[in-house]
């Protein structure tokens, strides 16, 4: 199953926006398939990475699924639909880890999930509350915090171990990234998908921003106003990179076609 991929000006990347209905249609014949697959999500922060971190940009090249989780990548991806209210529509595309994550229990055939991330408590608290939501799949868990190689090894053979369907990488972006992209070959078949700091959220360990905050686009403001010294380099920082990277990308475009006249 191969996606068509769309292209979201200015930020000159691709991505398959879904809404959740269409995605768990996807993961249905991802889980019927049981082949290995990755889902991954676009913000301004993964659009930094991607043009500033070839590694990055190959993952994300080679990802199945890429959705839209940031409010701006959104508005940008819906300036180019057409049609009477595909703009206002559009913001049934913006999905995050935590508006998909709660449909999994519609997946069909989905058996064993795996979470690995977070802290103890917080993995725990995870794993309990997706058993609560998927019923009929067996969740297991095992912490990221304090990632290191022997743990990442560790994590691979656990994973070989358990032989999920469908794991949740919760490590952060871009650690969750380079630890699929290095290991592969050792992993076993599954539906990978990095899910960033979803695990402590379903925990309910960190505070998830009403939906509406995320509607307006604010909520960079949440996350500011409960965790100032995580996200304000995103917020302050992150995006004067990228607009610099998107600068010097345009003008090196320019200069190649100014060669090839």
């Amino acid at each position: 199953m191969t996606l068509p991929r769309q292209h979201v000006p200015f930020l000159e990347v691709d991505a398959t926006p879904m809404t959740v209905d269409e995605l768990t249609d996807v993961l249905d014949g991802f889980i019927a398939e049981g082949g290995t697959r990755t889902i991954v999500g676009h913000n301004l922060h993964s659009v930094t990475l991607l043009h500033s971190d070839p590694g990055f940009r190959s993952f994300y090249e080679q990802s199945d699924v890429v959705l839209i989780d940031g409010a701006p990548v959104l508005w940008l991806w819906a300036k180019s639909l057409e049609g009477d209210g595909a703009k206002e529509r559009s913001m049934d595309y913006r999905l995050g880890s935590t508006d998909w994550i709660p449909a999994l229990a519609k997946i069909k055939g989905l058996e064993r999930i795996a979470v690995i991330g977070a802290g103890s408590q917080a993995n725990a608290q995870a794993v309990a509350r997706l058993q609560d939501v998927v019923r009929h799949a067996q969740v297991e868990g095992m912490p990221g915090e304090g990632w290191n190689d022997e743990l990442e090894a560790r994590a691979v053979a656990w994973l070989g171990e358990q032989r999920p369907q469908l794991v949740l990488l919760g490590l952060g972006m871009p650690l969750q990234e380079h630890v699929l992209q290095r290991n592969r070959a050792a992993l076993p078949p599954a539906v990978y998908c990095t899910v960033g700091g979803a695990i402590e959220q379903i925990a309910g360990i960190q505070k998830l921003a009403p939906r509406w905050i995320g509607r307006v686009g604010l909520e960079w403001a949440w996350r500011l106003l409960l965790h100032p010294k995580r996200v304000a380099y995103r917020v302050f920082g992150e995006p004067w990179v990228l607009m610099g990277l998107l600068v010097r990308r345009q003008l090196r475009q320019r200069l190649r076609e100014r060669r090839q006249r």
